[in-house]
């Protein structure tokens, strides 16, 4: 059991990570709205009531979302583009989705290579762009979720004012969405660009999203140019 703990800690690190998170958010997202509630002479609600509400919904999506993006943006960048010295990237020159061979597929498998990496036809090629795939899935079901719960909320808040509701299309095509949807995605972009670039003259000794301490600056992978 310490074993498999330890093997598979860095799953295990985020899991509890992401929990804990997440039920503080609720938590915290609870006070924050019964306290909007009582200051407009409205009822409360209830814990479960909350998490299963609009409001909470479209929070944990929005930031969802955003994140999914991020991934999915990444690794297809990482594909086409390179960035000469960063960790994060191929070595100039390896652009593209390399050969056969490189990626071990087809005949070119290892014995113990998954089922899929040996097949040909469309299971080898929706296997060998999965990871791609199921991050694009999980983006576009966080986007519209956000864009469902926003919705409510939205249309909650213009009744509250004595202003007209609006449609799914007319709130993705209003400020409040794209304004709620932009600032997480610049946020993301910006963390990704700072990652690829300061991993190129910083290091973190142990990290594998690190060089080693003493690679020169200009290499791009840790074994070299």
């Amino acid at each position: 059991m310490a074993k498999a703990i330890r093997n598979q800690g860095l799953s295990i690190c985020f899991a509890v990570l992401f929990i804990g998170a997440l039920v503080g958010q609720s938590f915290a997202g609870l006070a924050v709205y019964n306290e909007d509630q009582i200051a407009h002479g409205a009822a409360g609600l209830g814990y479960w009531e909350f998490v299963t509400s609009s409001n909470f919904v479209v929070d944990v999506a929005e930031n969802w979302q955003s994140e999914y993006l991020q991934f999915f943006l990444f690794i297809f960048a990482t594909i086409w583009f390179v960035q000469h010295g960063s960790p994060e990237s191929k070595k100039p020159g390896d652009e593209g989705p390399d050969s056969d061979e490189n990626q071990m597929v087809g005949r070119f498998a290892k014995p113990d290579s998954p089922k899929w990496a040996k097949a040909d036809g469309w299971r080898r090629l929706v296997y060998s762009n999965s990871l791609l795939l199921v991050m694009g899935a999980v983006f576009l079901l966080s986007w519209w979720l956000q864009s469902v719960a926003g919705t409510v909320v939205f249309n909650a808040d213009q009744l509250e004012h004595g202003q007209p509701e609006v449609g799914w299309f007319g709130y993705v095509t209003s400020a409040d969405f794209w304004d709620r949807t932009l600032q997480n995605w610049q946020s993301e972009f910006l963390a990704v660009g700072s990652m690829v670039t300061l991993s190129i003259f910083l290091r973190q000794r142990g990290s594998a999203e690190s060089k080693p301490v003493g690679t020169p600056h200009h290499e791009t992978a840790t074994e070299g140019e």
